[in-house]
């Protein structure tokens, strides 16, 4: 079978779809894990915290197949990098999936009993479930900028060198504390949008541009880490894009400041930055202005920037080693085959279509803002 796309080409697009897929999952469940997040500090009584709840109750299944369409994604083009990821990082992916799992039961138990305990324990798993998540994410960036502790041998079988807590390094903990606030700036901006005029809205309204300036501090704060910091890492010697999914055929070394690089031989890359810094600021505009919609697409803009200048920084290198260099996993050496690529780009652009399409239909009929006389009156609401 003659394929009409070029395994290079193929290979670019699939690295670019996967941004597109963590970025949409950042920029819709993202704001679910802000709300959760504010839960305790933004809806002090019961009727307050079902109006923070039922904001996002409508949608937040939906938005959820972003992240099972980005994990999907990993596992079918780029496998290496899923199996690496996955045996080693298996226990805080157990954390992860725990925090995940206390979400959507939180959801639809809270509200099942009239018992305040009752309701008090599930705000706490609610809280839970869109903290933890938000933090792991982050340090798992932050880890990946320095490098994971894998080694491959020469059948390419993969070996682990670290542990649970060497993840928790400062340089990761600032990722994910910037994850953490990039998450607050997008649920507080949505419940500002989506809570009816009150309380709730009014905190959350306090809180937005905490996150804003804590999401600019901190993302500057990474950027000089890696312009002046010990991390990054570069390919030397020839590399063909078209080659063979083989690590070890390709030659890496760590070099310090190399995430940069890329800005240098392409300045359209810091649009990426950009983004990141002026849809924070957008945000504080939009909250001086009074406008909820400018508020909401800053803090849009700022995720697309933050997550967008990761991985623009990276690339080609999707999972660095940082005690093997040469094992290092990157667009050119660790995809599926080309026939499996053009297979899964045909298949993404029937559906990806249709998912866009029912979003955006979901997201039409159910807008307009969450009511105490709503989700106290009866009807379906969490």
């Amino acid at each position: 079978m003659e394929i009409p796309i070029s395994y290079e080409v193929l290979r670019v697009l699939w690295w670019g779809l996967l941004g597109v897929l963590l970025i949409g999952f950042a920029a819709t469940d993202g704001f679910d894990f802000g709300v959760a997040g504010l839960l305790p500090f933004v809806a002090k009584t019961d009727a307050e915290r079902r109006v923070a709840i039922n904001t996002v109750g409508p949608t937040w299944e939906g938005n959820q197949v972003w992240f099972i369409l980005g994990g999907g994604a990993i596992f079918a083009a780029w496998p290496m990098v899923y199996a690496v990821s996955f045996s080693g990082l298996y226990l805080a992916m157990f954390v992860l999936l725990a925090a995940l799992i206390l979400r959507p039961v939180g959801f639809k138990y809270r509200s099942k009993r009239e018992d305040p305990r009752w309701r008090a324990m599930w705000d706490w798993a609610l809280f839970t479930g869109g903290f933890v998540p938000a933090l792991l994410f982050g340090v798992a960036v932050g880890n990946v900028l320095v490098g994971l502790p894998f080694r491959l041998d020469d059948d390419l079988r993969a070996f682990w060198d670290g542990s649970f807590f060497d993840l928790l390094n400062p340089f990761a903990i600032l990722c994910g504390l910037l994850s953490v606030t990039m998450m607050g700036l997008h649920g507080a901006a949505w419940l500002s949008m989506k809570a009816e005029y009150g309380p709730v809205r009014d905190r959350a309204r306090t809180f937005a541009p905490i996150f804003a300036v804590l999401s600019i501090v901190l993302f500057a704060g990474g950027g000089l880490v890696m312009a002046y910091g010990p991390y990054g890492f570069a390919q030397v010697g020839d590399v063909n894009p078209a080659g063979p999914s083989n690590p070890l055929r390709t030659e890496t070394v760590a070099a310090a400041g190399a995430w940069l690089s890329n800005y240098a031989a392409h300045p359209w890359m810091i649009l990426a930055p950009v983004l990141g810094f002026g849809g924070a600021f957008a945000a504080l505009a939009g909250l001086k202005l009074n406008s909820e919609s400018i508020t909401f697409i800053g803090s849009k803009l700022s995720t697309f920037g933050i997550i967008s200048t990761a991985g623009l920084s990276m690339f080609p290198f999707i999972l660095p080693s940082s005690i093997q260099p040469n094992a290092s996993l990157t667009v050119w050496n660790s995809s599926s085959s080309q026939l499996t690529l053009f297979i899964m780009l045909i298949t993404t652009a029937i559906f990806l279509p249709i998912i866009l399409a029912y979003t955006s239909w979901a997201f039409k009929v159910m807008w307009g803002r969450v009511t105490t006389e709503e989700v106290t009156g009866g009807g379906d609401y969490y």
